[in-house]
């Protein structure tokens, strides 16, 4: 294929891939409920930062190691498992009936941005799906290193473009999705979905 195939053809995978419902799309959509505009975009900036970080692993070939070696794709597993089982935990026994995005300080009362990227680096199925995933649509003879930043850079914009149309949908229904049932009805969906991706992760295989 030419550049152009390639980097059409990536583009329509990664599309699908951003607009499959997943762990990124329910932090999000929560977020932009309970916390709003401002936090919810901090968390999608955080989740594309994880995956630019993967995509640095992988091109300077610690996405590799990830990839072939049991010990350290067990290890990230494990602490990316409880690290959402956390994430749901809190969300499920400690679900909130206001949108109270600040503290008393005026300071935000939780660092979205962190969260949403500690939740992509976390996951070592990241790191193996772009290792897998990549190297079809780089040319052979063209740099891996480039190509591999150009591609992982391509599904970030497809990302944020996402992100912030799921945000934009959630504002025109303020009025309702902020309501107190429905608040803690959040907490509780989206807290439960991290759990359940929390098991998955802890035991699923290569």
């Amino acid at each position: 294929m030419s550049i152009a195939d390639n980097l059409l053809a990536f583009t329509f995978a990664a599309t699908l891939l951003t607009l499959t419902p997943g762990l990124d799309t329910a932090l999000v959509l929560r977020t932009a409920t309970v916390e709003g505009k401002q936090q919810a975009f901090r968390a999608a900036l955080g989740i594309n930062a994880g995956c630019l970080l993967w995509g640095a692993a992988v091109a300077f070939g610690l996405g590799a190691l990830i990839a072939v070696s049991e010990l350290a794709y067990s290890l990230l597993k494990y602490c990316g498992a409880v690290y959402l089982a956390w994430l749901g935990l809190n969300m499920l026994l400690r679900p909130r009936s206001s949108l109270s995005p600040v503290e008393d300080d005026g300071k935000p009362n939780a660092n979205w941005f962190l969260k949403g990227m500690m939740g992509n680096v976390l996951n070592p199925k990241i790191g193996i799906f772009y290792v897998s995933f990549l190297p079809q649509f780089i040319p052979h003879g063209h740099s891996l290193v480039a190509w591999t930043f150009g591609l992982v850079s391509i599904h970030v914009v497809l990302g944020l473009m996402w992100s912030s149309t799921l945000i934009s949908a959630t504002q025109s229904l303020a009025g309702v999705l902020r309501r107190e049932k429905v608040i803690k009805w959040m907490d509780h969906t989206t807290g439960m979905v991290f759990v359940l991706f929390a098991a998955g992760l802890a035991f699923s295989k290569r």
